[in-house]
């Protein structure tokens, strides 16, 4: 796994493999007959992990939904938004963090062109996407959120959430160095924060906050100054035809 993920499929050799794991390449080839089969074991590995293990004794078709429902299911239920997303954004940046040859399969899988970055893709970001994506459409028919696809809302949550991950891991290893140098638990709070105040029905005095200014925009103003200069050119005109 750390193989894959630091050189990706392609540039690692089964050679390399054997070296790192103390063993001969026949031993190798004895349980995965190609090094698609190994790392086909690998991806499937990771996809099914998701989050974490499922709880002993739990049986289901998709070990990722269990983990989400154990998750976030009883803040679902009494309706404490801010405490679903938190929730989530906490346990992708602690597996991130645990486990950083996570992401780096899944983009090397997806730069290279591998047959299996789209199984990576449908046993974990799609099913995230559609688990979250249903509880905003609830939350939506019930009046709690405003009209906007739930996906997109998936999206920009994810996305600053993975981003963030991926700075950590990819550009910022070194704490000292990083931008946004904050604690997992705040950074999960704030970007929860963002979210929902973006897409959370406004009421009372605070709705007035998302009407249309009536200030113009810069171009507005830009063409309003040409337009009262051409009017004073014009009256000027009319002046001196007058005298």
């Amino acid at each position: 796994m750390r193989l894959f993920s630091e050189r990706g499929f392609r540039g690692t050799t089964t050679k390399e493999i054997a070296q790192a794991a103390g063993v001969s390449e026949a031993i190798i080839f004895r349980h995965f007959t190609t090094k698609d089969d190994l790392y086909t074991a690998i991806i499937d590995l990771k996809s099914c992990s998701g989050f974490g293990a499922v709880a002993p004794g739990k049986e289901s078709s998709d070990p990722f939904i269990e983990t989400m429902r154990g998750l976030v299911g009883e803040a679902m239920e009494r309706r404490d938004d801010r405490e679903v997303f938190r929730r989530v954004a906490l346990a992708m940046m602690e597996h991130h963090q645990c486990d950083p040859q996570f992401l780096r399969l899944l983009l090397y899988s997806a730069l290279e062109g591998h047959q299996l970055a789209q199984i990576f893709w449908d046993k974990n970001v799609r099913v995230l996407y559609e688990f979250l994506g249903g509880y905003i459409r609830e939350r939506q028919r019930e009046g709690a959120f405003r009209e906007v696809d739930p996906f997109v809302v998936v999206r920009a949550f994810n996305g600053a959430v993975v981003h963030h991950s991926l700075n950590n891991i990819l550009w910022e290893k070194d704490p000292a160095r990083r931008i946004v140098n904050v604690p997992t638990e705040e950074a999960a709070r704030e970007f929860t924060e963002i979210l929902l105040r973006g897409i959370v029905t406004e009421t009372g005095p605070r709705a007035s906050s998302l009407r249309q200014s009536n200030a113009p925009s810069p171009r507005q103003g830009r063409q309003s100054k040409r337009t009262a200069a051409g009017n004073g050119r014009d009256a000027s005109r009319v002046k001196k035809k007058k005298k």
